[in-house]
C-alpha cells in the first residue's frame, strides 16, 4: 500500500471516530438539549488545544452478537489539552454510542489516562454521559468500574479531580464521581442514583421520577453530592474553567496568583456598621467576604446545601484561599451534622492543595435536639474539628462576632494550630452566651428576686460585659490582636503574605482515623 493510500486510510479511520454513533444518533443527542461528547471538549478547552488519546481502541467482546458492533473509540473521548493555558487531562463518554456503557476497554482507556495524569500532575476532568455497565461484558465492565474507582482514590489528594454529570449517571458509575474533588450537575438533564425510580417502585412503593430522586437540585440542596448545580451545558463547562482559577495543578505546586487592580490596602468602612446592635439579629455574611476579598469575586460551593456555613474560594492579594464562614442570616449560624461535613471536606481539600484557609466566625454553638444527636452531631462535629487540626497550610481566624462553647473549640482556634486569630471588637466569646450563662451561674438568686426579670436584665449585662467580648481571650494570648472591622482586608492580606513560607509537618505515621 502506499503512502498516500496508508494517509488516507488514517484520515478515514479518524473521521469515523469523530462520527461517533452516527447522525441519528446525534441528532437524538441534540433533541434533549445535550451536546456531543467532541463538542463539549471543543468548549472547555483552549481552542486547537485537545490532543486524543486512543482513538482507535474497540472493545474485545464477542458476547450478544457485540463483535459485530465495534465502534473507535469504544463510547468514551480520551486525551488532553489546555484551559486557560494549562494543562488538564479530560475524558468525555460518548452517549451516542452503546449509550455511553462502560466496557472493559472504555474503562482501560480512561484508567491510562488518570495514570498519566497523576505521573505529569495535572487536573483530571471528567465529563458523565453514560448509561451504567455495559451488561453484555457482565463481570469485565463491573472491573473496569473498579480499576477507575481504585484511580480515583490513588489520584485523591495528588492532582484535582473534577466530575461533569452531563447525563444519566446510575448505579455503581456514581462512586467515581462521588470521589473525586468536585461534583458538577446540569439542571433538567443529568441525574445520579444507586437505584432508579422502577427499582425504587418495586422495594418501597415510591413513586419517583428520575429528577426527583436524583436531579441536580436535589443533590445540590438535600444530599449534598453535587458541589454545583449548572444552568446548562456552557454554564457547567464555565464553571470547570473558573474553578481550576483556584486550584494548583497538583499537591506540589502552589495555587495560581491573579493579578488584581484591587488595592491591597483597600479598607471597607461598611464594615464597622455591619454587626447588628442586638446579638440575637441576624446579617449576610456574604456580604462581609465581599467587602473583604480581590474585587468581590466569591467563587461559592455547595451554595445550596447545609447553608448556616459557607465555603468557597476567593482571592486574596492575588492569592488563592479557602474561605469557611458562618451563615448568621441561616439558622443563625449554627453548626450541625450538615454543615460540619460540609466544611470538613472543603477544609481537607484546602490543605490537599496548599490552599491556605480563612475563617470567619460567628457561631452560636451547636445545633441542639433529638435528631442532630440521633443523626450523630458528635461524629460529624468531630470531623470539622479533625481537618483544623490536622491542617498544614497556613490558618487565620477572625472572630466576628459569637465563639461560643464547643463550637468555639471546633471553628479553627489557636488550640487547633491557627496561626493568626484576629478578632472585632464585637467578638463575644464564652462557654455559652450571657443569657444562658446567667441562668445557670445565678439559678438560685434569680428565683428568689422580687423582679426576676428585672435582675436577669442586669445579670446579662454584666456578663456581657465582663466576659462576652475579645479583650479576655486576648489577655491570654488566645486571639493576637483586636481589629477594627474595615482593615480587616489588608489585615488579612499581610498576615498571608507573613505566612507564604509557612512550614508545617504531621507525626510520622500512615495515615489518621478520621471519623468518617
Amino acid at each position: 500500500m502506499s503512502n498516500d493510500r496508508r494517509i488516507q486510510e488514517l484520515y478515514d479511520r479518524k473521521a469515523e471516530a469523530r462520527a461517533g454513533g452516527g447522525a441519528e444518533r446525534i441528532a437524538r443527542q441534540h433533541e434533549k438539549g445535550k451536546m456531543t461528547a467532541r463538542e463539549r471538549l471543543e468548549l472547555l478547552l483552549d481552542k486547537g488545544s485537545f490532543r486524543e488519546m486512543d482513538v482507535f481502541v474497540t472493545h474485545t467482546s464477542t458476547d450478544f452478537g457485540l463483535e459485530e458492533q465495534k465502534v473507535l473509540g469504544d463510547g468514551v473521548v480520551t486525551g488532553y489539552g489546555a484551559i486557560r493555558g494549562r494543562l488538564v487531562y479530560v475524558y468525555a463518554q460518548d452517549f451516542t454510542v452503546f449509550g455511553g456503557s462502560v466496557s472493559w476497554a472504555h474503562a482501560m482507556k480512561i484508567c491510562k489516562l488518570m495514570d498519566t495524569a497523576m505521573k505529569n500532575g495535572a487536573p483530571i476532568i471528567g465529563l458523565n454521559d453514560s448509561g451504567g455497565a455495559r451488561i453484555q461484558e457482565g463481570v469485565h465492565s463491573l472491573a473496569g468500574y473498579a480499576e477507575i474507582f481504585y484511580r480515583n482514590v490513588m489520584a485523591s489528594g495528588v492532582v484535582p479531580q473534577i466530575s461533569v454529570i452531563m447525563g444519566p449517571c446510575a448505579g455503581g458509575a456514581v462512586y467515581s464521581p462521588a470521589i473525586t474533588d468536585f461534583v458538577i450537575m446540569v439542571k433538567d438533564t443529568s441525574q445520579m442514583f444507586v437505584t432508579g425510580p422502577d427499582v425504587v417502585k418495586t422495594v418501597t412503593q415510591e413513586e419517583v421520577t428520575f429528577e426527583e430522586l436524583g436531579g441536580a437540585f436535589v443533590h445540590a440542596s438535600k444530599s449534598g453530592v453535587a458541589h454545583f448545580a449548572a444552568e446548562n451545558e456552557e454554564d457547567a463547562l464555565f464553571l470547570v474553567q473558573n474553578l481550576l482559577e483556584y486550584v494548583p495543578n497538583n499537591n506540589m505546586d502552589d495555587p495560581p496568583a491573579r493579578p488584581s487592580q484591587d488595592d491591597p490596602l483597600r479598607q471597607a468602612a461598611e464594615l464597622n456598621t455591619i454587626i447588628p446592635d442586638s446579638p440575637t439579629r441576624p446579617y449576610d455574611m456574604k456580604t462581609v467576604i465581599k467587602h473583604i476579598v480581590d474585587d468581590g469575586q466569591f467563587l461559592e460551593v455547595h451554595q445550596h446545601w447545609a447553608m448556616n456555613i459557607l465555603v468557597g474560594f476567593a482571592h486574596l492579594g492575588g492569592r488563592s484561599v479557602g474561605i469557611v464562614a458562618q451563615q448568621p442570616a441561616v439558622l443563625a449560624g449554627v453548626l450541625d451534622v450538615e454543615a460540619s461535613q460540609k466544611a470538613a471536606r472543603f477544609v481537607r481539600f484546602c490543605d490537599s492543595f496548599n490552599i491556605p484557609l480563612v475563617v470567619l466566625e460567628d457561631v452560636p454553638g451547636f445545633m441542639p435536639g433529638v435528631t442532630q444527636e440521633h443523626g450523630g452531631i458528635i461524629r460529624h462535629g468531630a470531623k470539622l474539628l479533625y481537618a483544623f487540626s490536622e491542617a498544614t497550610v497556613p490558618k487565620v481566624t477572625v472572630i466576628v462576632r459569637k465563639a461560643y462553647g464547643g463550637a468555639y473549640c471546633v471553628m479553627n482556634p489557636r488550640h487547633l494550630g491557627a496561626d493568626m486569630v484576629l478578632a472585632w471588637p464585637s467578638a463575644e466569646i464564652a462557654v455559652m452566651g450571657p443569657e444562658g450563662a446567667v441562668n445557670v451561674i445565678f439559678r438560685r438568686e434569680l428565683a428568689e428576686a422580687a423582679d426576676p426579670a428585672a435582675r436577669r436584665a442586669e445579670l446579662v449585662e454584666d456578663y456581657r460585659r465582663r466576659f462576652a467580648n475579645p479583650y479576655v481571650a486576648a489577655s491570654a494570648g488566645f486571639i493576637d490582636n483586636v481589629i477594627e472591622p474595615s482593615e480587616t482586608r489588608p489585615r488579612l492580606i499581610n498576615v498571608l503574605e507573613m505566612l507564604q513560607n509557612k512550614r508545617g509537618a504531621l507525626p510520622p505515621k500512615k495515615h489518621g482515623n478520621i471519623p468518617l
